[in-house]
């Protein structure tokens, strides 16, 4: 394309980079920064889309009979092709300040361990919903990127994105990945391990909303140095009647250990993978933890006892695989192929 084209055809379309997670979709338009954080939630009144984002997920669980909310995306993946179509359309719409000319290009950030089947989904859905071209990028190369990990340089670089769907694990070296692990037990695993405790211990119903809030008001997974406790609400099991039981950190920090062990162990399983000379470099730079489970209380402490490495919380964990995906777009002039 001649520079001049490429100049005025980039007056009339724009660059996204999307980080379309299981439980959060976040946007970022070239040259402007993340412009978009909603959930990926998508409320429905039979087959026609009735709410998206925040206003869909505040439905999660309150819906009448005849409007469902649900999740499109599951373990990172898509669920179900045509609403994560429908919402991806609209988050492109709701971002953009201005309408363009041409269909946006946009960069997808996915796991690292989707199948050939699931990349064309991701890619089918993106130009459904009115791309002009869609590339995709593996997540924890965005997020590595994303949290300013020194990515091109001939050194073991190790990151673990904790998302709402899939945990990434990754050693990276020379703008590549030397070793990867994708496992499908993240953020929405450990609340529904919080719901399956309150249920088995105290014989109360919970939703996702609730057990989201249990993880991030009193969740943990070291001990704390004071340990809390909240009240819940709930439906009792028996009688179905509404009833409220007061619970303490240290019995969710138990609920939660066997999801955390998963974890753990694909970090150990990736560490075990990684070449002599990167791991001594780890030594040094140690790990770093980005996506919404970062954000659990002394999850660093718990990595540090387990692999005896510096544990490095991101700045900004749940932006950065979106940010990962902006910086790749306003660093790299080969991310889209040309067009004639």
């Amino acid at each position: 394309m001649f520079p001049l084209f490429r100049k005025v055809s980039e007056w009339f379309s724009y660059d996204i980079g999307i980080d379309l997670g299981t439980a959060n979709t976040l946007v970022y338009i070239k040259d402007q920064g993340i412009v978009l954080r909603e959930p990926s939630v998508v409320a429905m009144k039979g087959d026609k889309v009735k709410a998206v984002g925040d206003e869909a997920k505040r439905m999660l669980g309150r819906t009448p009979g005849n409007v469902t909310a649900i999740r499109p995306l599951k373990d990172g993946v898509i669920a179900d092709f045509n609403v994560t179509e429908e919402m991806i359309r609209h988050f492109i719409k709701k971002a953009t300040a201005r309408r363009k000319l041409r269909g946006p290009r946009i960069l997808i950030a996915i796991p690292s361990g989707i199948t050939e089947v699931e990349r064309r989904a991701v890619e089918d859905s993106a130009y459904q919903a009115g791309a002009r071209q869609v590339m995709l990028i593996e997540e924890p190369m965005a997020a590595a990127i994303g949290v300013g990990l020194p990515v091109s340089e001939a050194a073991g670089n190790m990151i673990v994105d904790i998302g709402g769907g899939t945990t990434e694990v990754a050693i990276i070296s020379l703008n590549g990945i030397v070793y990867s692990r994708s496992e499908r037990c993240a953020g929405d695993d450990l609340d529904e391990a919080i719901m399956h405790h309150m249920q088995t211990v105290h014989n109360l119903l919970i939703g996702e909303r609730t057990a989201e809030e249990i993880k991030m008001r009193i969740g943990s997974a070291h001990s704390l140095p004071k340990e809390l406790q909240m009240e819940v609400k709930g439906r009792d099991r028996g009688t179905g009647l509404p009833k409220t039981v007061t619970i303490r950190s240290e019995e969710i920090r138990e609920a939660l250990s066997e999801k955390l062990n998963t974890i753990v162990n694909a970090i150990r399983h990736t560490l075990d993978r990684c070449p002599p000379e990167l791991a001594a470099d780890l030594v040094d730079r140690g790990i770093v933890i980005a996506g919404g489970g970062a954000l659990l209380r002394g999850l660093d402490l718990l990595l540090h006892e387990q692999t005896q490495l510096p544990i490095h919380i991101a700045e900004d964990p749940l932006s950065a695989v979106a940010e990962g995906t902006g910086k790749h777009l306003q660093e790299s002039e080969t991310v889209f192929e040309d067009e004639d």
